[in-house]
C-alpha cells in the first residue's frame, strides 16, 4: 500500500496524505483559480473554457474515484487511474482546438480525433459510473447506439433512421447541447464559482453561525430543535444547494438536538432530511437547478430566484409545523437554554455570512450577472471575516479554493456528461414525441399530467441526481406541460366570447365537427374540452396567436419550476431516499422508517407545484402571490395537522378530515371566498384545540411544559 494514501474503508473515494495530497490540492487551486480568472478575463472561447473545465474535473475524479472501490489504497491502480484521467483530460484539450481544422476539412474525423473523441466519451461514462453509479452511464449508451444503430428497428413514433457514426462523434463533443455545449457551460461558470463562494461561506464559520443563529431563534420554542434543523438546513442550503451535504454537515448537530428534546430517531432523521431537501429550492444558489432552468428558459437568473422566494419560505413553514404539531401530539418540552443569543451569534460568526448574502443580492438586483455577483460575494466573505473571530488569511483562502473544487468534481462531471444523452433528445425529437404522449395520456388535465412527471421523477431519481433528473426531465416533458397552461388562457378567451376570429378560424379548421357547438355561448367546461381535443398542428399556432408572450414565459416558467421541485422527491420518498438515508445513519434510525418519515414531512413538494399549476404564485403581481403565500400557510398548517392528527391538542377522525377539508379550501385556485371560508375554519379549529388543550391541563391528564 502506499504511503501517500490513507485507506478509509467507509469511503468510496481516496483520502491522500503526504506529497500526493499536496499534489491534489495543487490542481483544485489551479483549476478554481482558473476559472475565477476567466470569469473577469474570457481569454478563452466558450468551447475551449467547458472542455478545459470537463477536463481538470475529469483527473480530479479519476484520482479522487478509483476505479475499483476496494482498491483505492493500491499503488498499481492510484497510477493507472491517474494515467486514465490525464488521458481524457488531454483529449477533452486537443478537441478545443480540433473544432476548426476539422471544419476546414469538411467535417471530416481523421485518426486522433477519433481516439480523442473515443477516449472523452468513453470517459464521461466510466466516471459518472464511478461517481452516481450505472443509470447515467446506461443511458449514456443506449442514447448514442440508439441514433447510430438500434433505433431503426423501433416501431412507431420513437423509430429514427440513424446517423452515420462520423456525424454521431462530431455532434455528441461540438453540438449546442452536447458534452461541451449549454450545459457544460453552466457547469464552467454559474455553478462553479457559487460552488466557490460556498466553500468561502463554510471556511469562514458561516455554518456555525447558521446553527448558533438557528438555536438562538427557536431553541427554545415548541419542538424547537425540530425547528432550528429546519432553519438552518434552510440557510446551509443558500451555501451548498445539496440535500445529502445539507444533512450530513447540520444532521450530526440538529439531530442529536431533536432526539434529546424526545422525537422519535426516525422522525428526527425525516425532519433533517425534509429539511435539507428545501435547501435545493432555497434561493440565492438552489443547487445547479436555477442555473439551469434560466438557461432553458431564457428567463434570467436573478427573476428566477426572485420568484422562487416565497414558494421555497412555504415549503420550510410546512415542515417547521409538522415539527410544531408532532412537539404537540407528544407533549414535548423546549429544550433548557443553552446561553446561546442573536447578539452572540452575529458577535461571533454572523458578519462572514450575512454581508456577503446581501453583496450577492444586491449585485443581481442591481444587473450584475451571477458570474460577477458570485466573484464579489467571494470577496466579501473574505473582507468581512476580519469582523468575526475566525478570520481568512491566505492559508484559509487557498483551503476555500481547494473545498470549492473538491465540491464540484460529481456536479462538473455529470453536467457535462449529461449533455451526450441531452443532445440526442434533441436530435431525435424524442423530447417532442414525449410530450406530446405526455399531452395525450392526460387529455389535456394538468393534475394527471402533474401525476404521470411526479412518477416520471421518482423513477429517475433513483438512478439520477436530482440535478441530472431534472434536465432529462425538463428536456421531455416541460413543453407538453406549459402548453397545457397556456392552454387555460385560451379556455377562458373562449368560454368568454373573446377569442378572436382568426383564432376561432383555427378551431374550426381543426374541429370542424363543433361548428354548432361554437356558434352559440360555451359553458367553461365545454370550452376546455373543445381546446383539449385539437391536433397538436392546430393548437400550438392558436397558442402562438392569442396567448401573450408574458403569459406563455409564465407558464414555460410554471412547467419548469414544478418538474424542478418533483425532480427532489428522490432525496425523501422510498425506496432510494438518498438524504433520508443520510439522516437515518446519523439517527441510528432504520432506513426505511425514515424514508417514510422524510416524505410525509415533506409534503410540501407536491402542494406548492400544484399552486405553481393553478394559481398566480409564480405568474401574478405582487399583490396575487402574497394572496396565494398567505392562505398556503393556513393550507399546509391545516393539512399537516390533518396527516398528524393534531393541532395544539389531539383530535380524532372527524376532526381529522374537517381539518384536511379546510386546508384544500385554503389552496383552492380562483376561488377567493373559497379559500377565506377555508382560512377562517382553519383558525376556528385552532381555537378549539388550544381550549382542548388547556382543559386537558386544568383535568391532569397531561402535564404542562
Amino acid at each position: 500500500m502506499s504511503q501517500d494514501v490513507e485507506d478509509t474503508s467507509d469511503s468510496r473515494n481516496r483520502v491522500f496524505t503526504g506529497w500526493s495530497a499536496t499534489a491534489i490540492s495543487t490542481i483544485c487551486f489551479v483549476i478554481a483559480v482558473g476559472h475565477i480568472y476567466v470569469a473577469f478575463d474570457p481569454i478563452l472561447s466558450e468551447l475551449e473554457r467547458n472542455a478545459f473545465h470537463f477536463a481538470g474535473f475529469a483527473l480530479l475524479a479519476a484520482l479522487l474515484y478509483p476505479i475499483i472501490p476496494g482498491l483505492r489504497g493500491s499503488t498499481t491502480v492510484r497510477w493507472l487511474d491517474g494515467l486514465f484521467g490525464l488521458a481524457v483530460a488531454v483529449s477533452a484539450v486537443y478537441l478545443a482546438y480540433a473544432e476548426t481544422p476539422i471544419y476546414d476539412r469538411g467535417v471530416k474525423l481523421i485518426t486522433r480525433d477519433w481516439i480523442a473523441i473515443a477516449i472523452c466519451i468513453l470517459g464521461a461514462i466510466e466516471l459518472t459510473r464511478r461517481l452516481t453509479g450505472w443509470v447515467i452511464p446506461m443511458l449514456i449508451i443506449l442514447a448514442q447506439t440508439y441514433i447510430v444503430f438500434w433505433g431503426k428497428f423501433v416501431t412507431g413514433v420513437f423509430s429514427f433512421p440513424g446517423l452515420s457514426l462520423e456525424t454521431v462523434a462530431f455532434r455528441a463533443i461540438y453540438g449546442d447541447e452536447a458534452m461541451f455545449g449549454t450545459i457544460a457551460r453552466i457547469s464552467s461558470t454559474y455553478v462553479f464559482l457559487f460552488i466557490i463562494f460556498g466553500a468561502f461561506l463554510l471556511r469562514s464559520g458561516a455554518g456555525e453561525f447558521v446553527i448558533n443563529l438557528s438555536r438562538a431563534v427557536a431553541g427554545r420554542l415548541v419542538g424547537g430543535p425540530g425547528i432550528v434543523a429546519v432553519i438552518a438546513s434552510g440557510l446551509t442550503g443558500t451555501i451548498s444547494g445539496s440535500a445529502v451535504a445539507n444533512t450530513a454537515s447540520t444532521g450530526v448537530i440538529t439531530i442529536p438536538l431533536m432526539k434529546r428534546a424526545g422525537f422519535a430517531p426516525k422522525f428526527a432523521g425525516g425532519v433533517e432530511a425534509a429539511a435539507s431537501t428545501g435547501g435545493q429550492l432555497m434561493p440565492p444558489i438552489m443547487g445547479a437547478g436555477a442555473f439551469v432552468m434560466a438557461s432553458f428558459t431564457q428567463i434570467p437568473y436573478e427573476t428566477i430566484v426572485a420568484i422562487a422566494a416565497l414558494p421555497a419560505l412555504l415549503y420550510f413553514l410546512s415542515v417547521i409545523f409538522f415539527v410544531r404539531i408532532e412537539a404537540r401530539r407528544l407533549n414535548l418540552a423546549p429544550l433548557p437554554a443553552d446561553g446561546q443569543t442573536l447578539g452572540t451569534a452575529f458577535k461571533q460568526g454572523g458578519a462572514s455570512f450575512v454581508i456577503p448574502i446581501f453583496t450577492l443580492i444586491g449585485l443581481l438586483v442591481a444587473g450584475f450577472t451571477p458570474t460577477y455577483a458570485a466573484v464579489f460575494g467571494i470577496v466579501a466573505v473574505i473582507a468581512s471575516s476580519w469582523l468575526t473571530q475566525n478570520p481568512m488569511g491566505p492559508r484559509a483562502v487557498v483551503e476555500a479554493l481547494v473545498m470549492g473544487s473538491k465540491g464540484m468534481v460529481l456536479t462538473a462531471v455529470l453536467l457535462c456528461s449529461v449533455g451526450l444523452v441531452v443532445n440526442v433528445i434533441a436530435t431525435a425529437g424524442i423530447g417532442n414525441t414525449f410530450s406530446l404522449m405526455i399531452a395525450g395520456w392526460a387529455g389535456g388535465n394538468i393534475l394527471i399530467a402533474l401525476v404521470l412527471i411526479a412518477l416520471a421523477s421518482l423513477v429517475l431519481g433513483m438512478g439520477l441526481p436530482v440535478t441530472a433528473a431534472y434536465i432529462v426531465l425538463a428536456t421531455l416533458s416541460a413543453p407538453a406541460l406549459a402548453g397545457m397552461i397556456s392552454d387555460r388562457f385560451v379556455i377562458d378567451l373562449l368560454a368568454t366570447g373573446q377569442l378572436s376570429d382568426t383564432g376561432m378560424t383555427l378551431i374550426l379548421f381543426g374541429a370542424p365537427e363543433q361548428a354548432a357547438l361554437l356558434a352559440g355561448p360555451l359553458s367553461h367546461g365545454q370550452a376546455a374540452t373543445l381546446i383539449h381535443s385539437l391536433p397538436l398542428e392546430v393548437a400550438a399556432p392558436l397558442r402562438d396567436l392569442v396567448v401573450p408572450s408574458e403569459v406563455a414565459l409564465a407558464a414555460v416558467l410554471s412547467a419548469h419550476m414544478i418538474i424542478f421541485w418533483l425532480s427532489q422527491d428522490s432525496n425523501v420518498t422510498p425506496p432510494v431516499a438518498l438524504a433520508a438515508f443520510t439522516a437515518a445513519a446519523i439517527a441510528k434510525a432504520p432506513a426505511m422508517a425514515t424514508g417514510i418519515a422524510s416524505w410525509k414531512l415533506a409534503k410540501g413538494l407536491y402542494i406548492v407545484p400544484l399552486l405553481f399549476a393553478y394559481t398566480p404564485l409564480l405568474s401574478g403581481n405582487w399583490g396575487e402571490m402574497v394572496w396565494v403565500f398567505g392562505f398556503g400557510v393556513f393550507g399546509v398548517y391545516a393539512i399537516a395537522a390533518a396527516l398528524q392528527g393534531c393541532m395544539e391538542h389531539p383530535f380524532g377522525i372527524v376532526m381529522r378530515a374537517l381539518s384536511l377539508a379546510a386546508g384544500v379550501a385554503c389552496v383552492w385556485p380562483f376561488m377567493p371566498i373559497v379559500n377565506m371560508v377555508g382560512a377562517f375554519c382553519v383558525i376556528a379549529l385552532i381555537a378549539w384545540s388550544v381550549k382542548e388543550r388547556r382543559s386537558a391541563l386544568a383535568t391532569g391528564q397531561i402535564e404542562a411544559v
